[in-house]
């Protein structure tokens, strides 16, 4: 009885040993699914506003020679309308689901409800609200600590943000580089 002890003691102190890197890995997929959803989400209302919509920027003083600073920028991409996005999209994270990859065992995140009512296919997505309340608390931390760089990326029409933010700028998805990208 003896001889077994010793084996089975470094076998339990190494299954310990790795909980903190399988919590760690849930984390970064997650906080990854928030970023990547977040910046589709942006991206998707940033689309919905006509192109011919325009907000007046700049300063509304006079100048000394009677002439004011005001010029007229594209709303969508507007520093006022991605601050406004920023402050409720991650209400629109209640719409997505966990996907779990069954041979690396990563979570990524897809949206259960569509944008334009089309049937989507959910099989072997789970739609949970404990998966829904955690994905939007890390995407308002993402909003939060980001908030710059997304209107940074988001105000000029950059190609591969989600990449570019979400792998590159921040590190939240360095694993992620491999992931498709879904189109809206």
């Amino acid at each position: 009885m003896r001889g077994w002890i010793l084996p089975v003691l470094c076998l339990a102190v190494a299954l310990v040993s790795l909980l903190p890197a399988t919590g760690a890995r849930r984390s970064q997929d997650l906080h990854c699914g928030a970023c990547r959803a977040l910046v589709d989400e942006l991206e998707w209302e940033i689309a919905q506003v006509d192109p011919r919509k325009t907000i007046q920027m700049g300063s509304f003083r006079i100048n000394p020679d009677g002439s004011q600073s005001v010029v007229e920028v594209p709303y969508a991409r507007s520093e006022a309308h991605l601050t406004e996005l920023l402050e409720r999209v991650c209400e629109k994270m209640k719409e997505y689901g966990e996907k779990v990859d069954p041979s690396t065992h990563r979570k990524t995140y897809v949206r259960v409800i569509s944008h334009d009512g089309t049937k989507m296919d959910l099989s072997g997505v789970k739609i949970d609200g404990d998966v829904a309340s955690s994905l939007k608390f890390a995407c308002e931390s993402i909003a939060e600590e980001y908030e710059d760089e997304l209107i940074e990326f988001l105000s000029h029409e950059a190609e591969n943000v989600k990449d570019r933010l979400c792998s590159k700028r921040t590190d939240l998805c360095d694993h992620a580089l491999h992931l498709p990208h879904d189109e809206l």
